[in-house]
């Protein structure tokens, strides 16, 4: 009798990651204390749980799109609190998604009263994808590229896009094959530190982010009005100079980035735009927690000696989309995005742009947890990120919608 309890998750137990659902519990007693708790295992091994106390309405039902929580990992109403605040036992853990070909499977178990979680009353399993019904997954090996293809159903033609992560470098497919699941022909584009190209190159060629241009354009399901480019971090300014400097891409997103060109040259055909002056010896370690703090390590960008590092976006006829959070403490994101912003507006551009209260620097699809700190994959150290789990979990759903209205628009 005691598995009477149905959890549900509506419209279907199958969906993308990004889709909010709905969770619902029937069968409880009128009032019953229950702790809801979420699990998902990712493809390393390591647990992420979250857990949340509730009260059952006086029908004995729950849902948690009106149901408060009463505490735990979170508290209020909160319909995807489960989801995005899933967290490890081990700290500095980042959740992300390397083989975007299978889901990630989150139980949700209830469990009796507000105590020990010993008495499981019911459970169900969400399935989340990352890679929609139909879209097509292409390897792309291609002349100098290394990249995936992403390619949504049909014949399209679709806008195309090409999706830039940050200088921890790898080849980073989640992100783009959701956009592909939403309608974009994406291809997710590896710069640094994968396979044969190095950790830290010492130059960066224009020409070889114009190759992944010139790809994509030849594609036949790709509409021919222009490309777009979003970027994270180090990939953001790189999306800036490509719009810069390629008259292909007509639209640019920045994610956690700045106006200038950061950590390594970039050879334009011509000249090189060299990295914006650092001084790593301005980097703070944690005494406790051994975190490293790289907020401080650029020289003043408002000091002209630095502004041959500047990505001369004024002379792109593209359209630009910044976005960064407040609460970023890798970056000092929104100082950089607001001096980008003011020199486009100082020439007459229009300029779409959101700063984030509480948001940190890893700005993701929605419902993936937020991560505080992590490790640094081509730096070897543990990076702190920044965000309020709240806070950011807001940021990254309107972000998504913002990202994804802006390329609709501008392609």
């Amino acid at each position: 009798a005691g598995m009477a309890v149905q959890v549900t998750v509506l419209p279907s137990p199958r969906c993308l990651f990004d889709d909010p659902v709905q969770i619902c519990v029937a069968g409880l007693l009128p009032q019953q204390a229950v702790t809801l708790r979420a699990s998902l295992v990712d493809e390393s091994g390591e647990l992420f749980q979250a857990h949340a106390r509730y009260r059952a309405g006086s029908s004995g039902e729950l849902d948690l799109s009106r149901s408060p929580a009463l505490g735990g990992s979170y508290s209020g109403v909160e319909p995807m609190g489960l989801l995005w605040s899933l967290q490890s036992k081990a700290p500095y853990k980042r959740l992300a998604k390397r083989n975007v070909l299978t889901p990630f499977c989150v139980d949700f178990e209830v469990y009796e009263g507000h105590g020990d979680m010993s008495h499981l009353l019911g459970k169900c399993t969400n399935e989340r994808w990352f890679i929609g019904e139909g879209v097509k997954r292409i390897s792309v090996r291609e002349g100098r590229l290394k990249a995936t293809l992403f390619l949504p159903p049909g014949p399209g033609p679709f806008p195309g896009l090409i999706d830039l992560y940050g200088s921890g470098g790898g080849l980073v497919e989640y992100r783009a094959s959701l956009l592909a699941s939403r309608g974009f022909v994406t291809l997710a584009l590896a710069y640094m530190a994968f396979e044969d190209l190095p950790a830290m190159p010492e130059i960066l060629e224009l020409d070889y982010f114009e190759e992944a241009v010139n790809f994509l354009q030849k594609q036949q399901q790709v509409k021919d009005t222009g490309i777009g480019v979003l970027g994270l971090s180090k990939g953001a300014d790189l999306a800036l100079s490509m719009a810069t400097f390629l008259p292909g891409i007509k639209a640019a997103v920045s994610i956690s980035g700045s106006g200038f060109n950061s950590f390594i040259p970039l050879r334009v055909d011509g000249f090189t735009v060299p990295p914006h002056p650092y001084d790593l010896g301005r980097m703070k370690i944690s005494d406790e927690s051994g975190l490293v703090d790289f907020s401080d390590v650029l020289d003043d960008h408002r000091d002209p000696a630095t502004w041959d590092c500047r990505i001369p976006m004024e002379r792109s006829l593209a359209k630009f989309l910044f976005l960064s959070g407040l609460d970023d403490t890798n970056w000092k994101s929104d100082v950089y995005c607001q001096d980008a912003v003011q020199r486009l507006q100082q020439h007459g551009r229009k300029v779409e742009f959101c700063s984030y209260s509480g948001a940190g620097h890893l700005l993701e699809p929605p419902y993936l947890p937020l991560c505080q700190a992590s490790i640094h994959k081509v730096l070897g150290v543990f990076v702190h990120w920044g965000g309020q789990w709240r806070e950011h979990a807001k940021a990254q759903e309107d972000a998504w919608h913002r990202i994804q209205a802006f390329f609709w628009q501008h392609l």
